[in-house]
């Protein structure tokens, strides 16, 4: 006997070409030099939308890693087996070059090309993420030790994903273990300790406490040398095609981030080789810190488009009491104003991207500043604009079913990688103290963007009061760090959109974010606005 009819449900939204259907990303790579990489990003964003390209990255979250200390005979091997769907989608954005495209090719907007590929497919499995984006992060500490480059970097930039642990193999993934348990993000108190083996090689032995991706090649690892906190590269695998010890503690029980595995580990007498100077971890380490903020950025983003990708799509194709969703003028908002978080958050991290393009001492001065503000701002914003899309859906939503569940969980992991909330707020106040150059870069791009709006000019007036408080006494700055660091990235956020994106959405975001009738909940826009164009692009 039939029951019912399955009616007003809206279809799977899959093989769409997330690239071709994402105005704020392909208008921000044209914008930023990226236009020659518009056929490659369409690739990948037919890729990333097939179904069966959802179905592994469900796949990989709901079979996440399965961690083994011994193999069946006893022997110690300290291995991570993973859902061959993870494995296709980390090989995918490996032989797109989501990892390291802009440093092997380089040329005029190749870190916008690459922010774009890194992106779309964040946007559909973000767990992979994390060991493309540290090997991607990792080029620039390389450098510092030019022998350790040129025997990595070649591997490094390889576009083959190879998951075997051996030595003779052309491509290799990265990872970095820092924090320990008892200094977290304080670094400098770490007690792991490095000594010499008189023959270009160090012994390291101690623990750390966070160490995603322990299935990678090679590790940046953070130590105490007789010179001070210092930076080795620890390979998982010896030249001699021996194990290194690398003991893998257990896999941490997430929130989200599930199909990722971050591990705790163990060192004792463990090989390394020293990167840069001895004293001179943080300096070399910081280098790859830096980009893998800008991916934080870059996948918050990615996340928040998935976000208002699936409500828009939602409510697109369902209908109550009389009208679809779309259509009726209160979901049009909550649409129109999730749109405009997620275009903010785009144009805000190719924006950065560009930046990361460039070598001049503007673009060094900027970046400096402007990427650890947008790291605390955007990322910080994931959680609650998920939650928001997530009550797009009703029930759906809230189901394991559909991505938006897993999303919600996944979009707190930004802000706490690399740096939570106060340690980005304090590094923003070292930044302007230490480097007034990049506090001058980022007030000319505020400027840039003046005399359009009286909302944006009051708010810069406001921001460069703020900025001077904080100038004149250091004593009381800390307490003002969290204020100052959304002051400036609302500033940044609205500049870009003022400069760059069509006029209905910067006034939107003007009018959302700095005008006199904010509201801290999505949806509450002035009515006056284009919402239904805005809300259109999603």
């Amino acid at each position: 006997m039939v029951t019912h009819e399955v009616l007003n449900q809206a279809p799977p939204r899959a093989d769409l070409n997330e690239y071709l259907v994402n105005p704020a990303l392909t208008e921000a790579v044209k914008r930023y030099d990226a236009q020659w990489a518009t056929a490659r990003l369409t690739e990948v964003g037919a890729l990333v939308g097939q179904a069966d390209f959802q179905r592994d990255a469900e796949l990989a979250n709901v079979n996440p890693p399965i961690f083994s200390s011994h193999d069946r005979w006893g022997n110690r091997v300290d291995e991570v087996a993973f859902h061959p769907g993870y494995h296709r989608i980390i090989g995918a954005a490996v032989e797109h070059g989501a990892h390291t495209s802009c440093w092997s090719e380089p040329r005029a907007g190749a870190h916008v090309a690459r922010a774009a590929t890194f992106m779309l497919f964040a946007q559909v499995e973000p767990g992979h993420a994390c060991p493309v984006s540290m090997t991607h992060a990792v080029v620039p500490s390389l450098r510092f030790t030019p022998s350790l480059a040129s025997e990595w970097l070649p591997r490094v930039y390889s576009r083959v994903y190879d998951p075997q642990l051996r030595e003779a193999k052309a491509s290799a993934l990265f990872g970095m273990a820092m924090t320990e348990k008892q200094g977290g993000s304080d670094v400098r108190a770490n007690s792991t300790r490095a000594s010499s083996s008189g023959d270009g090689t160090w012994r390291l032995t101690g623990h750390k406490w966070f160490c995603s991706a322990p299935q990678s090649d090679a590790f940046l690892v953070l130590a105490q040398a007789p010179g001070g906190l210092s930076c080795f590269l620890v390979p998982r695998v010896l030249p001699d095609g021996s194990r290194n010890v690398f003991r893998i503690q257990r896999l941490k029980d997430k929130l989200g981030n599930k199909s990722n595995a971050s591990s705790e580990i163990e060192l004792d007498g463990t090989v390394g080789w020293l990167l840069g100077e001895q004293g001179r971890g943080v300096r070399t380490i910081i280098e790859m810190v830096a980009q893998t903020r800008l991916d934080c950025v870059l996948g918050s983003a990615a996340g928040m488009r998935q976000s208002v990708a699936e409500a828009a799509w939602h409510v697109r194709h369902r209908s109550a009491f009389g009208a679809l969703l779309i259509d009726q003028p209160a979901m049009t908002a909550v649409i129109a104003d999730l749109q405009l978080e997620a275009e903010a958050a785009t144009w805000t991290a190719l924006r950065l991207a560009a930046a990361y393009d460039g070598s001049s001492d503007e673009d060094v001065a900027f970046r400096r500043l402007a990427t650890a503000v947008a790291k605390y701002w955007v990322c910080k914003r994931g959680p609650n604009h998920a939650y928001e899309a997530l009550e797009c859906l009703g029930g759906n939503g809230y189901t394991e079913g559909f991505p938006l569940a897993r999303r919600y969980r996944e979009q707190p992991v930004m802000a706490v990688w690399e740096g939570s909330g106060n340690v980005i707020a304090l590094d923003v106040l070292r930044a302007m103290a230490r480097e007034p150059a990049s506090v001058e870069a980022v007030d000319r791009e505020l400027a840039s963007a003046r005399g359009v709006h009286p909302a944006y000019d009051a708010h810069v007036t406001a921001t460069r009061k703020l900025v001077a408080g904080v100038a004149r006494d250091p004593g009381s700055a800390a307490g003002h760090a969290r204020r100052v660091v959304e002051a400036l990235a609302l500033g940044l956020q609205a500049a870009v959109l003022i400069r760059e994106a069509p006029a209905a959405v910067a006034d939107g975001f003007v009018a959302a974010r700095l005008g006199a009738d904010r509201s801290l909940e999505y949806g509450a826009l002035d009515t006056g606005l284009d919402l239904a164009r805005i809300a259109a692009r999603a």
